[in-house]
């Protein structure tokens, strides 16, 4: 009996056919063939779980395995190769202009001492969290907020904004997303590519929040899905996240296990508090003016100035992946 599968992969959803003789390699060629990934993970099951067939072994027959495939549907998240020039080919197979790009601030901006605001009216302080510096930031920042793993958060963000994306094909088209929808929806799903304006739209309407980003060079409070009853902050310092947090009093603040980061959108006393917290973080100057700052090209080494020149260079040579330069 051939055995069918549903698979939810970054270019869309695909329905592969084995014969019931198939072995794990055939499902794992499969799988690479119809989603144009070299390397994966999947996913089954709800809430979805880490699925490997490989760890049963390449010749072994499905039908020898425990594994009830036939019917199921399996999440397809893309793995970087590992081969810097591979993913970069991988990831732009056409570079069109004004591209996301992947910006690194220089390591000595990481905060010292972070400032904090106490809020005596919650009885409690508003602190940043401040996320890692690997292209991912603002999925963590985010993922800390709404989901309790956000190790893996990155992974399970990342697919659902794939989803939105293949799922309304109108609304995100190529003059939003600047590049083709499957181009894109295939970039965003690797490990270090910089997530902005779009996802944050799409995850706040995938979880039913308000995302409030403050932008700590002017303070502006951007908005993502306004008007729903509970919210999160972020804080973007120009080419990074980080997350708001409230740490009840009672609990040191370097402790982050009591720390609440969902807050009631109507609550602006918390709201005001983070952006205190911003405009402490500015005197410090902890932000990016990505219109001006020098940059370098990790790729070739080419150096410039502002994110306009950056736009230049990657639409004269497909590079996205740039750094603040020294």
């Amino acid at each position: 009996m051939p055995i069918r599968i549903r698979l939810r992969a970054p270019n869309g959803m695909h329905t592969i056919t084995l014969q019931d003789d198939a072995a794990v390699s055939d499902l794992l060629s499969s799988i690479s063939d119809v989603t144009d990934l070299p390397l994966f993970e999947l996913k089954w099951g709800f809430p979805p779980q880490p699925l490997d067939p490989a760890l049963y072994g390449l010749p072994t027959l499905l039908s020898d395995t425990d594994l009830k495939l036939n019917g199921s549907q399996l999440i397809v998240i893309a793995q970087a190769t590992g081969d810097p020039s591979e993913e970069v080919q991988a990831q732009q197979p056409e570079q069109p202009k004004s591209a996301p790009l992947s910006l690194q601030r220089k390591q000595n901006e990481a905060l010292k001492d972070t400032p904090e605001v106490p809020v005596p009216s919650r009885a409690g302080t508003i602190v940043l969290r401040v996320m890692p510096d690997d292209n991912s930031c603002m999925f963590r920042a985010l993922g800390s907020a709404v989901l309790s793993d956000s190790l893996d958060s990155m992974t399970e963000l990342r697919s659902l904004v794939a989803q939105a994306i293949q799922a309304d094909p109108e609304r995100y088209n190529e003059a939003i997303l600047q590049r083709k929808p499957d181009e894109y929806c295939q970039w965003i799903s690797y490990s270090d590519s910089w997530g902005g304006g779009i996802e944050l739209s799409i995850l706040s309407q995938e979880f039913d929040i308000e995302i409030c980003s403050i932008n700590v060079q002017d303070l502006r409070v951007d908005r993502f899905n306004e008007g729903r009853p509970k919210r999160c902050i972020l804080v973007y310092s120009g080419i990074h996240y980080d997350t708001i947090a409230f740490v009840p009093e009672g609990s040191p603040t370097y402790d982050t296990d009591n720390d609440i980061k969902l807050f009631d959108a109507s609550d602006d006393t918390i709201l005001e508090a983070a952006r205190e917290l911003c405009a402490a973080l500015k005197k410090k100057h902890y932000y990016t003016d990505t219109q001006k700052f020098d940059i370098k090209c990790n790729t070739c080494g080419w150096k410039g100035a502002g994110e306009r020149g950056a736009m230049q260079h990657a639409e004269e040579t497909g590079h996205t992946d740039f750094g603040e330069a020294s």
